[in-house]
């Protein structure tokens, strides 16, 4: 027993290490969800000293069910997320120090998109979009639509909730083969656009169409849904506003104005 308590002490401590070191390296800038303590006792290895690293999810697989099935959502984190994981701290590795920097985050590694080898700039943006993808879904109920200045805004901008909800699912529904639909706020406006690939709106990039603070965006990968919704992709983007968090996402919008 004790050392199954001191094992369950040095998880959380780790757990802890990592919540700590990737506040460091990613451009979110409100801070994750609280993650259950159940939850990270379950998630050994989760800090990689001096590198980016794979922060718990902040609910169960089965959370978002019956939306979000619980074996793509395992899938989608223990596999897909933390294989850009790994791959970014393995395409650094080779990148000259002098572009990197000291301590390279997310957010410098978009500022210096052109001097970096496609391998950064697959997988630290994989790295990036997953980990706000996962703070912008919630199991929760108390707030399934949005409210405040950030309602004050898409009404402005779209005319209704309803209308922009339409234009983000065809923005989605239109991006050819593997991508994103974001909601941005440029320059004080919100714009929905998309990008392809693991790509997102804060790289400096000539090929992102639209540049801005990413508010809300949602993974239109086929590993993110085909388990459940196979090629239906507009079905999966219609199920999704059923999860959505809106007060990340009015969060976001309140620090990005």
């Amino acid at each position: 027993m004790k050392t199954t308590n001191s094992r369950r002490d040095f998880i959380k401590k780790s757990a802890t290490l990592a919540i700590g070191a990737l506040a460091t390296k990613s451009l979110l800038s409100n801070p994750l969800s609280a993650i259950p303590t159940d939850f990270i006792e379950e998630q050994p290895n989760l800090l990689m000293a001096n590198n980016f690293t794979l922060a718990p999810l902040p609910y169960a697989y089965d959370a978002l069910e019956p939306f979000i099935d619980k074996e793509t959502m395992e899938i989608h984190y223990t596999k897909h997320h933390q294989g850009y994981v790994t791959n970014l701290n393995k395409a650094i590795e080779g990148v000259d120090k002098t572009i990197l920097g000291a301590n390279p985050t997310l957010e410098s590694l978009f500022e210096k998109m052109p001097q970096l080898p496609m391998a950064v700039r697959n997988n630290a943006g994989g790295h990036y979009n997953h980990t706000l993808f996962w703070t912008l879904m919630t199991p929760a109920k108390m707030q399934t639509a949005p409210s405040g200045k950030l309602l004050e805004a898409l009404t402005s901008t779209f005319g209704s909730v309803d209308e922009f909800k339409k234009q983000f699912n065809e923005g989605a529904s239109k991006r050819f083969g593997s991508g994103w639909a974001w909601l941005v706020v440029s320059k004080d406006k919100l714009a929905i656009t998309s990008t392809p690939n693991q790509d997102n709106p804060l790289m400096n990039l000539d090929s992102i169409e639209k540049k801005g603070f990413p508010l809300l965006g949602i993974d239109v990968w086929e590993h993110a849904y085909y388990l459940k919704y196979q090629n239906k992709r507009a079905d999966y983007a219609s199920a999704w506003w059923n999860v959505v968090n809106w007060q990340t996402v009015e969060k976001r919008f309140a620090g990005a104005v």
